[in-house]
C-alpha cells in the first residue's frame, strides 16, 4: 500500500526522515495493513481449521470480495433482487387496484343516494381516495418483496460483503467506507439513511454521506421507475423478457446513481469538505442461515408498513390539495394550469414539461405521489385517473407529447432531484444547521437540472427526436 517503509538495517534517523514525509493517515494504513498480513501469514503457518465453516467462509470471501469478482456478482445480485421485485409486484397490484376500483363504485353509489354536493365527492373520493389508492396499489407489493429479500441479504451476512467492495471506491473519493452501508440503506428509505450516517464518527465524512443519499432511490422512487421503464424501455417486449429489460434499466439507473454519488463526493471533498479519508476497519459477520419466515413476516409487516403509512399520511391531503387547485379556476383556467404554464418554458429544456415539474413540487411532502398528481393533472377534468385503467397509463402520456427523451429524463430527474420532506427534516435534525438543510436540496436539484439540461440538448442537437 503506497510507499514501502525503510528496511529494518536502515538507521533511525533514515527512519525517521522516511516517516516525516507521510501523513498520520499512511503510516496507521501501513502499520495496520502489515499486522494483518504479518498475522494472516502466522495463522496460515500454524492454525489447522477443524471448523469446516471457517474454511468455507474464508473461501466465499474470497470470491465475493475479490477485486475481480465481487462487483460483477453485487450487479448480479442486484439485479436479480429487481426482478423479482418486478414481477411479483404486478399481479398483486392490479389486484389490489381492482378492489380499490370496486370500493370507489361503492362510495359513489352512497354519495349519489344521499346527494353529496359534487365538490365533496371530488374532494373526498376524486382526490383523497383516489390518491390514496393509487399509492397502496403501487407501492405496498414492491415494499413487501423488497424489503424482505434486502433483509434476507443483510441476514446472510452479504451486506456488509457490499460494504467492503464500495470500500475501496469511497475512500478513493475522499469519502469513509461506512458510506457503503448507509447508501445501502438509502434504497429502503432515505430519511431512515439519514439516520444511519450516524456510524460514521468524522464530522466531514458523515456530511458528505448525508449530502449524497438522495442519489439512490428510495422505495418512493421505485413505483415512478418501474412504471415509466416498463412503459417506455420495455414497451417492444413482452411477458418475462419485459420484465428483464424493466429490471434491466432500473440497474443501469441505479448504478448510474452511485457514479453521481461518487462523484459528487469526490467533488465535495476537494472543495466545501477538503479532508483526509479516515482509516476504519470492518469486521465481516460470519454467513449464518436467517430464520427465513421470521424475516420475511417482519421486513413486510414493520418497514413496509412504516413507510406506507407515512405515504399515504402524506399523499392524502397533498391529493387534496392538487384536486382543489384543478378545479378552482382563475379566468379561464385552474390554478394548477396557471402554474404549470409558468414552468413549461423551463421545463422544456430538460426535455420534461410543467405537468412533470408541478408533480414534483407538489410532491416534495413524499415522492410517492408524484405520478398520481402528474396523472391528476394531466386529467382534464382534475381527477385522478380510475385505479383500473392502468393500461391506459402510457395513451395519456403520449396524447401529452412524451417521447422516449421525456420518459428518460422523468426517471433521470426522479432519480437525481431534491430529497422529500421527511429527509429533510430528518437531515435539519441531524445537522441542527439550515445551511446543510437548504445545501442537501440544492445539490441534488442544480445535478438533476444540470444532466437533464445536457441529454435535452444533445439529443435535440443530433436530431435523434
Amino acid at each position: 500500500m503506497g510507499a514501502q517503509l525503510p528496511l529494518p538495517n536502515s538507521s533511525l534517523a533514515d527512519v525517521a526522515k522516511f516517516a516525516s514525509t507521510l501523513v498520520n493517515e499512511e503510516i496507521r494504513d501501513e502499520i495496520v495493513e502489515n499486522i494483518y498480513k504479518e498475522s494472516s501469514t502466522i495463522c496460515k503457518n500454524v492454525v489447522t481449521y477443524k471448523d469446516k465453516e471457517k474454511w468455507k467462509t474464508e473461501k466465499i470471501d474470497a470470491v465475493l470480495t475479490s477485486p475481480i469478482w465481487g462487483f460483477p456478482i453485487m450487479f448480479i445480485m442486484l439485479g436479480i433482487v429487481f426482478w423479482i421485485t418486478i414481477a411479483g409486484a404486478n399481479v398483486p397490484s392490479s389486484l389490489i387496484a381492482s378492489g380499490f376500483a370496486w370500493v370507489e363504485q361503492h362510495i359513489t353509489q352512497f354519495f349519489i343516494a344521499v346527494h353529496a354536493p359534487s365538490w365533496l365527492h371530488g374532494v373526498l373520493v376524486l382526490g383523497f381516495f383516489r390518491g390514496t389508492g393509487w399509492v397502496v396499489s403501487v407501492m405496498l407489493p414492491p415494499m413487501a418483496i423488497f424489503f424482505p429479500l434486502f433483509a434476507l441479504l443483510e441476514n446472510y451476512g452479504y451486506l456488509p460483503r457490499v460494504a467492503f467492495n464500495l470500500d475501496r471506491l469511497f475512500k478513493g473519493v475522499g469519502a469513509h467506507g461506512k458510506q457503503g452501508l448507509t447508501m445501502a440503506m438509502g434504497f429502503g428509505c432515505n430519511a431512515a439513511a439519514i439516520m444511519s450516517t450516524r456510524i460514521i464518527e468524522s464530522p466531514r465524512e458523515r456530511m458528505l454521506a448525508i449530502l449524497t443519499n438522495n442519489f439512490v432511490p428510495c422505495n418512493g422512487r421505485w413505483p415512478t421507475l418501474i412504471l415509466i421503464a416498463s412503459l417506455y424501455m420495455a414497451a417492444t417486449f413482452s411477458g418475462g423478457m419485459a420484465t428483464i429489460v424493466t429490471a434491466a434499466t432500473v440497474m443501469v439507473l441505479v448504478l448510474f446513481g452511485i457514479a453521481v454519488t461518487l462523484f459528487v463526493s469526490w467533488f465535495l471533498s476537494k472543495t466545501l469538505l477538503r479532508g483526509v479519508p479516515s482509516h476504519y476497519t470492518l469486521e465481516l459477520p460470519p454467513y449464518r442461515r436467517p430464520k427465513i419466515w421470521n424475516t420475511v413476516v417482519r421486513s413486510s409487516l414493520d418497514k413496509s408498513w412504516y413507510v406506507l403509512k407515512r405515504a399515504v399520511i402524506v399523499a392524502a391531503p397533498a391529493s387534496i390539495l392538487t384536486w382543489i387547485l384543478a378545479n378552482i379556476t382563475i379566468g379561464d383556467s385552474s390554478i394548477l394550469i396557471h402554474f404549470v404554464g409558468f414552468l413549461d418554458p423551463f421545463a422544456r429544456m430538460l426535455g420534461l414539461d410543467g405537468f412533470i415539474l408541478t408533480a414534483f413540487i407538489l410532491g416534495l411532502p413524499a415522492n410517492e405521489i408524484v405520478v398520481p398528481i402528474l396523472l391528476m393533472g394531466y386529467l382534464s377534468q382534475g381527477a385522478l385517473l380510475e385505479i383500473d385503467s392502468l393500461a391506459e397509463v402510457k395513451l395519456i402520456f403520449v396524447n401529452q407529447g412524451w417521447t422516449w427523451l421525456t420518459a428518460l429524463n422523468m426517471m433521470l430527474f426522479s432519480l437525481l432531484h431534491y430529497p422529500c420532506g421527511t429527509t429533510l427534516f430528518n437531515i435539519y435534525k441531524e445537522t441542527k444547521s439550515k445551511k446543510w438543510t437548504f445545501l442537501s436540496f440544492l445539490i441534488p436539484t442544480m445535478v438533476a437540472v444540470l444532466i437533464t439540461f445536457l441529454i435535452a440538448t444533445v439529443v435535440r442537437a443530433l436530431g435523434w427526436i
